[in-house]
């Protein structure tokens, strides 16, 4: 047997949590000294605190967690609840973090407020070309950089697979007409050579694929070197000069990658942190514009 202060040090919780279990009948001691008052506790009697630890930090209400453990929970069944509540709160640190990532890009807007801009912007025509790329709808904007490690991985994957060489730039395109939280219609596409592209793969009906993108008479771009994070700073920028000139958006903005590939510079980082930002890197933005009328 254990005394409750050693028995406190063992499972390392207060002594005066374990008297409130003892209070609520969700952890008696097994033995009460009827002359010192002493409280005492086996060892056995851990595999029920882990319990209501772990049901605690499920979010359960102490007397819910004492209807469960008297209904018999089993391990396997903790374990499962356990493992759901793992994932929540891993996703809600990745959502935590990018909140945390967006409120100081944002600070970093206001500190900017009423300068000069940063970088210029011109405008220029941009070639057609051919690119491989998948495209999915991203479900969440926390969720975009996980994605957008998996859907460069498939297309290098799929490029070696075919034996087919990933030419540059590679590139991000994104398809909503307006700002969104949600339902993020997201491409990420590698330029290539389209004389290296078997016939036999035509038409390619896989997730990943291949199709040339426009000709562009008029791009807007604007090329910046910092983190990747802020590229929503050189959005406004690019944005206010649009307005300022009398221009307005006529096509999907475009995120050229002048610093190489993203998905080889990180390969190796994703799994352990899927929201790996990039501190200096170089890259321009694009936006097709026509005239207001």
């Amino acid at each position: 047997m254990l005394r409750i202060g050693d028995f406190s040090r063992l499972a390392q919780v207060s002594v005066r949590t374990l008297r409130y279990y003892e209070e609520l009948s969700l952890l008696k001691p097994i033995e009460v000294d009827r002359f010192t008052d002493y409280r005492y506790y086996s060892v056995d009697q851990l595999p029920r605190l882990n319990r209501v630890l772990a049901l605690k930090d499920l979010g359960f209400s102490l007397n819910q967690i004492k209807d469960l453990l008297d209904s018999d929970l089993t391990l396997l069944e903790l374990r499962a609840m356990l493992t759901v509540r793992q994932a929540e709160i891993e996703q809600q640190l990745q959502e935590g973090m990018t909140k945390l990532t967006r409120v100081e890009a944002r600070l970093r807007q206001i500190e900017r407020e009423g300068k000069l801009a940063d970088y210029e912007v011109v405008l220029k025509r941009v070639e057609p070309k051919v690119v491989a790329a998948t495209r999915q709808i991203v479900p969440t904007v926390t969720a975009i950089l996980p994605y957008r490690g998996k859907m460069y991985a498939e297309v290098y994957t799929w490029l070696n697979q075919h034996r087919i060489k990933a030419g540059e730039p590679e590139m991000a395109i994104y398809h909503n007409a307006e700002y969104t939280e949600k339902d993020i219609d997201m491409e990420m596409a590698v330029a290539i050579d389209p004389a290296a592209v078997p016939s036999a793969l035509y038409p390619l009906k896989e997730q990943v694929y291949f199709y040339e993108l426009p000709l562009v008479q008029t791009m807007a771009s604007l090329t910046r070197y910092g983190k990747l994070s802020d590229i929503g700073q050189g959005l406004i920028e690019l944005f206010t000069w649009m307005g300022e000139n009398g221009y307005s958006a006529d096509g999907a903005y475009r995120e050229i990658h002048l610093f190489g590939r993203e998905f080889e510079q990180v390969q190796d980082q994703w799994e352990c942190n899927p929201q790996l930002d990039f501190d200096a890197v170089v890259v321009e933005l694009q936006i097709p514009v026509k005239r207001l009328s």
